[in-house]
Parts: structure tokens; sequence; C-alpha cells
């Protein structure tokens, strides 16, 4: 469109032939939001341009934008610059533009506004969020921070001063860089909206590139600092999309102050978590009676190195292999913060204690019968008569070697248990060790020989254990057979047969002839009725071992003798010392079976190591428990090996026991050379007893003190004495192990009279009054700080200090005490005679006065003989 044809009034029209088009009215493109937190979100943005025409009042049609403002091209057209000259027509187009510009950029930063506020808001809210869920971190933690609170809230506030700061710091450097670019910022003109193209509606003649008006330089309203409100630092001017890739693709945003801070406070409180992971916690820790370094640093769960530092300091040198004692790591456990908790070493056989039954649980068991006598009088032949079997002639010139266990069932079908012993050691062992092994006595006196040495130990032992006494008198078919001689005999024992008017069974058997051996069955089962003989199979099997003997191909093996509670294959158990698994169980018969119930006798295999006859038997739960119970036995029983006695034998410390009153009876096992001289000691051992202290002799036989002496008076705590006889080696040995005394004695009355001396510490000494004398109190003075002070005059004997004295008022005792001083003039005296005066005070005692008369005397021990 040219300007002369608009100046003449002509019509519009197309230079050249074409087609009227209109541009997109769309542009669209991508910008990336970055948010707190580094997250981030690409958007896709459209601007949409509405092109509308109205026709003005010259009837030309006219582009109207958005809003209802005429574009810049049609403000060409409007009346008012109808006759303007090209020049006054740009300068007036440049200026509408312009406004419109700067309308847009309002509009825009009123939008920026609105955005950041909302961000703001948003912020906040993450940040009250974030105090929440830190509130709640911090009242979790207060139960752990409560010894390091007073230091937490130092480097807490610490560390605030140094963000407070920061802030600060950061808060000028924004400052002077925004000051710095507002003067050094180049002045450019803003480029127009891409929606705001002048479009010629008209077509226009001239198509060139048209000249774009110049954009006037507006400042924005001004806006409270992001620095002084707590908040990063944001980009000046509108964010475009070449902005937002050229952004992305080249330096990284800085992260804001917020973001910082979170972070820091992040670090904080990861590094007080850990803090608080490694704070000292209070353990209880387990002490036996010796303990390693080690191990206590394994148990308080410190380093090797501590402990052996804390053990300097004390002046213990000790590498991390050396046992220390329990109160020295008392000191140690204590130093670190934690709780002792000391157990015994003798705790671990705690498990092998268990609950008692329940009545309901119990049933009948068969009893335990122990045959004892002298040699030679026949009890493996008996035995054999009851099983109707042939033992004797297998044992080796027709002599017991060894100690079997056989269960015999009677015609009746009831069972009963036999112990055939040569001896009665592993007998009174397994009473030592308080095992309730054997329920009745089988006592077989040959009615041709009588009663011998060995019987007569054997009522002994039997009289010792409390256990009931059957005597079987056998070889009753022998012509030369004199039962009522054994009878009588009985008697001169202690033992009164039920004939003469006793409780002593007593049997005529043969077991040769077979002869009565239903009789003695029959007394047996009902003294076990009698005794009411129960226990409990349901349970874990406990018993003792009878015999052990190493066999070739075989290994340890132990018959033991099941006293409640069932064993089966398979089961761990520990005996005394030693322990082990049940490989195989064999009956008294040989043949192998899976279980065995109370007072069954059964042979064993599974030992690690052979036991001791007369050790206890238990079944426990797993092998460890075994081996730590069967270590400990192992440990005592060496460190009682090791214990050497000098300068003090078992008579002494008899002494010393008597001194604390732990002993009124003294138990002694006589040996001598002649049956007269057992006779003359034992009736004047007998005439030194009286009310409160008396001899127990518990053995006393004519010969050489043997094991089974030695047996006996260690398991009475008794004192063996020999007349004119030796001990042998085997029971010197056994003496020396077990800790008891043996006396050798030549002179009847040093015997006597060594036994008198422990009699006589027995009795508790005579006290005696002695009278010292009398003094009248004359006058009292009240002596600061001294109290009462009484002025005397000795009337009668004498008064001594230190003496027992007693106040007299009207001949009437109103104190007896100890006289506290006693002086002469402004001197102490030991004592004050008949006729002299002098001052006296009580112990603890001033209600004196004058007229009362004062007793003094003292108090004699005197030792009491018998």
């Amino acid at each position: 469109m040219s300007d002369d044809k608009n100046k003449g009034g002509s019509k519009l029209t197309l230079d050249k032939p074409g087609r009227l088009e209109l541009k997109k009215t769309v542009e669209t493109g991508q910008v990336k939001q970055s948010f707190s937190h580094g997250r981030s979100k690409t958007v896709t943005v459209e601007v949409k341009r509405k092109r509308t025409f109205e026709r003005g009042a010259s009837g030309k049609m006219r582009a109207v934008e958005e809003g209802g403002k005429a574009s810049t091209s049609a403000a060409t057209y409007s009346p008012a610059m109808d006759g303007l000259s090209d020049a006054e027509r740009d300068a007036r187009m440049k200026a509408l533009a312009g406004a419109a510009e700067q309308e847009e950029r309002l509009r825009k930063e009123r939008e920026d506004s609105d955005r950041r506020a909302k961000e703001a808001a948003e912020r906040r809210k993450e940040e009250e969020e974030q105090k929440v869920k830190d509130a709640e971190a911090e009242k979790a933690r207060a139960e752990v921070e409560a010894k390091m609170k007073a230091e937490m809230e130092a480097k807490r506030a610490a560390e605030e001063e140094a963000a407070r700061q920061l802030a600060e710091e950061e808060k000028k450097r924004d400052a002077e860089k925004a000051a710095a670019g507002s003067k050094s910022a180049p002045k450019e003109n803003k480029a127009a909206p891409k929606a705001a193209v002048v479009a010629d509606d008209a077509g226009g003649a001239n198509r060139g590139p048209k000249k774009r008006p110049v954009e006037k330089k507006t400042q924005a309203a001004p806006q409270p600092s992001r620095a002084s409100r707590g908040e990063p630092r944001r980009r000046q001017g509108k964010l475009t999309i070449t902005q937002a890739l050229d952004g992305d693709e080249g330096q990284p945003r800085t992260q804001s102050l917020a973001a910082v801070k979170r972070r820091r406070e992040k670090e904080k409180l990861q590094a007080q978590d850990m803090r608080n992971r490694n704070e000292k916690i209070s353990r209880e820790v387990t002490v036996p009676e010796s303990i390693t370094v080690a191990e206590l640093a394994n148990r308080m769960a410190e380093r090797v190195g501590d402990v052996i530092k804390s053990l300097m300091k004390m002046g213990v040198m000790a590498t991390q292999n050396q046992s220390i004692d329990p109160d020295t790591a008392e000191l140690v456990i204590e130093e670190f913060g934690h709780t002792i908790v000391r157990v015994a070493e003798s705790d671990v056989e705690d498990i092998l204690v268990g609950e008692a039954d329940n009545e309901a649980d119990m049933v009948s068991r068969a009893p335990v019968v122990t045959v004892m006598g002298h040699v030679d009088h026949g009890k493996t032949s008996l035995l054999d008569a009851l099983r109707a079997t042939d033992v004797a002639a297998g044992e080796a010139g027709g002599i017991t070697q060894h100690i079997g266990a056989y269960q015999v069932e009677m015609a009746s079908g009831d069972q009963i248990t036999f112990l055939d012993t040569p001896g009665h050691e592993a007998f009174t062992q397994m009473r030592m060790r308080g095992a309730s092994v054997t329920d009745i006595v089988v006592l077989v006196v040959a009615a041709d020989d009588g009663i011998q040495p060995q019987t007569k130990e054997a009522i002994a032992h039997s009289k010792a254990a409390e256990v009931p006494i059957i005597v079987a008198i056998n070889k009753c078919d022998k012509p030369e057979a004199d039962p009522m001689r054994i009878k009588t005999q009985l008697l001169e024992n202690d033992l009164i047969p039920e004939d003469m008017g006793g409780e002593i069974v007593c049997v005529e058997v043969s077991a040769k002839a077979r002869t009565g051996l239903d009789d003695l069955e029959e007394h047996i089962l009902l003294q076990s009725e009698i005794l009411e003989l129960k226990a409990n199979p349901d349970r874990k099997a406990e018993g003792a071992v009878v015999e052990a003997r190493m066999e070739k191909g075989r290994g340890s093996v132990a018959t033991v003798l099941i006293q409640r509670g069932t064993i089966s294959v398979g089961d761990i158990f520990v005996a005394g010392g030693e322990s082990g698994r049940v490989r195989a169980l064999l009956d008294d018969k040989g043949r192998k079976i899976k279980t065995a119930g109370p007072s069954v006798p059964v042979e064993i295999l599974g030992f690690q190591g052979t036991p001791s006859a007369g050790d206890d038997f238990a079944v426990v739960d797993d092998e460890a428990t075994a081996r730590e119970i069967a270590e400990y036995r192992q440990r005592k029983a060496k460190a009682a090996k090791q214990i050497v006695t000098q300068g003090m034998s078992s008579l002494d410390q008899l002494f010393s026991q008597i001194k604390a009153g732990e002993i009124k009876e003294m138990p002694v096992v006589i040996k001598t050379d002649v049956q007269g001289s057992l006779e003359a000691i034992t009736a004047s051992l007998e005439k030194l007893a009286n009310d409160e202290v008396k001899v127990r002799v518990l053995h006393g036989a004519v010969g050489g003190l043997t094991e089974s002496d030695v047996t006996l008076a260690a398991s009475t705590g008794g004192v063996c004495m020999g007349f004119n006889v030796r001990a042998n080696p085997q029971a010197r040995d056994m003496a020396r192990r077990d800790g008891v005394d043996i006396r050798y004695y030549s002179v009847i009355y040093d015997m006597i009279d060594d036994v008198k001396k422990v009699l006589g510490g027995m009795l508790a000494p005579e006290v005696r009054e002695n009278f010292l004398g009398y003094a009248e109190i004359r006058e009292v003075f009240n002596i600061t700080k001294a109290g009462k002070i009484g002025g005397c005059y000795v009337t009668e004997g004498m008064v001594k200090r230190g003496a027992k004295v007693r106040l007299l008022r009207d001949n009437v005792v109103i104190h007896e005490g100890t006289l506290k001083t006693l002086r002469r003039f402004k001197d102490d005296v030991k004592e004050v005679q008949s006729g002299y005066e002098c001052g006296m005070a009580f112990e603890n005692y001033e209600d004196i006065k004058a007229g009362d008369v004062i007793e003094a005397f003292e108090i004699e021990e005197i030792a009491r003989e018998l």
C-alpha cells in the first residue's frame, strides 16, 4: 500500500495478485522449572494470540488486540491519525507500542510476584513439615541424649551462630553483587512480545522488513530483597525458553540458602545419631571365679587394649590370655560403667538339680539290694542261686574281683536289683556323694564261721548309711552250722534279731542246697513295701556309676544303676569328670536294649573317659553343657590333689573347728593289735563322754588300717587311730589324697590324753568372777566434754582401770558395765588401793549420785577338763 493512494482516498488494493493469509496465532515451547531439594520439571508453554477485526468510524477495518486494544498497525488508521505526516505517525506508533509493551511487562511482573509468593508459601509449608518431623525425631532421641544434652546444646548454639553469621555474610555479598550489577548492566532494548508482531491488515505494498519501534526503558516497582526475607537471591528479568534451555545446558543453578541450611541440619542429625550409637551402654557382666582379660573385654564389649590400660593404672600387669581374680575384674567393670554379676564356677552343676517330682508321676520301682559280708561266706553263690546262674565259676579263684549289678525277676513277677561287691568301698563312696543308691543291705554270715572282721565292717558301714539290714545266715546245710550262735553274735554288734525282740530279720538259707531263698525274697519285698520305693520314669535319667572299666575294642564301659528317669540310646550324659553320648545300652545279661528305667542296672558305652565308681550320672540337654560340667569337675579334682597341707594336721583342724563351735562329737576309727587292747581303748573312750561332748567310735577292729577304714573316716570327717599297728601303702595314699589324719600310738594313755584334750576343747570354758573392791561416791563433778565424774573413796580392796563395775544404790544393782577412766588428781592410774581417793567415770553411763557404791570385779575364763 502506497502513501499516495492513501492520501488520494482510493480503494485499498493488492499490488500483486495473491491471496490473503493469516499467520500462526499459537507459539509453543518448553521451559524447565527448578524446585527445592534438587527437583526439576519440564513443562510445555503455549502462547496464544487472538486477532479480531472491527470497522472503524471511517469504515476502515482494523485489528483489535485481546482486551480491546487495537494493534499497532490498526492504530495507523485511527481517525486521530488521519492527516498526520509519516514522522508523526511513526512517533505515535512507537508511543502506542511502548505503552502496550509496558503494560505487558507489568502483567508479567504481577504473575512473577504471585508465583514467588506461592513458592514462598510452599517452601514455608515444607519447612514447617520438616520442623514437625525434626521435633518428632528429637523427641525420640531425647532419652539417649540425656547425658550429652549440655554438650549438644552448646554445639547447636555455636552452629546456629555460625549459620547466622554465614547468612549475614551471604546477604552482604548478594547486596554488593546486586548493586554492582545494576551499575554495570548495559542498557538494552527489550524485545517486543512475539505475539505483538505488527501485521498489515491491508496487505501493504511494501513487504520488506519493517523497522521495529524503539522500546522505552521503564523501571519496575521496587521489590523487597529476597535476602532480607531469608530467601535465596533469584534471577532478574523474565525467564524465556532460550534462557531456560541455556541454563539447563550451561552452568547449574546455585543452591538456595534454605537448601544449604537443610543439608547442614541433616548432616548434624546424622552425626548426632552416630554419637548416640557410639554411646556407652551399661551391661551386666557375668564374672566367674577366674576370667581372662580377653574374655572380660569380650563380655563388656570393650577393646582388649583399653582393659589392659585400665589394669596397668591399677598396677596390674597382665596380658590378654592371663586370668584375673573377681575383685580386680569388678574394679575394671565399674570403671567402664558396667554392672558385675558374680557367679561361682560350681553354678554349672545347678542344671543337674532337677525339680521335685510330683506325687502323681511317681510309680513303684524295684528295690536295690547290696549283698555284703565276709570273704568266702557265700555272697556271690547266694546271688547265683537267686539268679539261677553260675557267675562264681567265672571268677578267678572263686573270689569276686569286680562289682556286679544284676536284676532278678521273681516267680511272682516282682523284680529285685542286686549289687554284689567284693567290699564296701564303692558303697561308702556313693553314700559320701549323697547318692541314695542302696535301699536294703543283705548281710551274709556263714553259719559255720560266724561274724568275722569284715562282717563287722559291713555292719558299721550299714549303720553309718542308715540302711535297713536283713541278715542271711548261709551254709545252714552243713552239720556244724549253728544259727543261734550267729544270732548271739549279732547281739554283741547291736543287731537284735526279731525272735529276740528286735527289728533285724534273720533268714536261714543255703545257697548250695537252694533252701530258704523264697523266704529271703519275701522279706526283701516286704521291706521294700514298708519303704514305699517310688520313682518318676518320665524325666531325664539320673543314677550312679557302680563300676567302670576299660575294655579292648569297646572303650570305657560303665555299669550304671538308674535311680529315676529313663535313659535311651543317643542321650548325652555326664558322669563325674567324664561326659559322652550313649552309643549302646546292655542289660545284666549282655543283651542290647533301647531304654532303661528306674532301678535298672545297665552297661553304657560311649564315655569319653573312664569314670570312678560311685560317681553321679545324669543326662543333660546338649554336649556343650556336658563338657562344661565335666571340665569343671576335672579342674576341681586337680586342685584338690594339689593342695598341700603344711604344719597343720587334721587333728589341728579338728581343734580349730571345735573352737568355732562346729563339732560336739568326735568320730574315730580304731585299729589295734589284739582284741583286749581294742576293748580297753573303746571302754576308756566311752567313759570320757558327758552331756556336752562324746566320742563316736565308727569302727573298731583288730588288724592294720586299710582303705575301707580311711574311706569310712573320710565319709564322716573322723580320725583314724592305730595302736601298735600301721596302715598299708594304699591306705596311706588314700588318706593323703582325702585329707584323713592317721595317728599311731604305742601307749594307751597317750591316745586317751589326746582324745581328752580334743573333748576338753569342745567344752565351753568356765567363767569365774573375782571380787576386787568397793568404792563410795562422795561427790559428783560435771566436767565439760568429759561428762559426770564421781569423786570416790576406796573403802575396801582396790579398783583397777578397765575392770567390770556394778553401781549399787541402796544395796540394789542399778547398772553393770565397764570402768572408763580412773584418775588420782590429774593423772591416769592403773589401780587405786583402799584408803585413797580417786575419780571414776563409767562407760556410756552417767546417772550417778553422791552416796552410791561402786563394786569392782573381773571375769576369768578357765578351760574345762574332763
